[in-house]
């Protein structure tokens, strides 16, 4: 009995972690990008390997227009 009771519990906690994985990568995939982060090609590769999906550029948007980082490539 108490067998079953594991193995039920192992085979939720793994669902749960697919499903979490999944829900916050498809997320990532459509939040606003930093654009340091824009072309990453890491992010990309993993984002694709967990959802099976293609991250579509089109749908993100670029965060934070004038911070440190874009500062710093301003020309003078």
């Amino acid at each position: 009995m108490i067998t079953i009771l594991i193995g039920l519990f192992v085979m939720g906690w793994v669902a749960a972690a697919v499903i979490g994985t999944q829900a916050y990568f498809l997320g990532e995939q459509r939040k606003p990008i930093h654009e340091r982060n824009w072309g990453s090609e890491s992010f990309d590769q993993l984002a694709k390997s967990v959802t099976g999906q293609e991250t579509d550029y089109s749908d993100r948007t670029p965060a934070y227009r004038m911070d440190a980082y874009a500062s710093g490539n301003l020309s003078n």
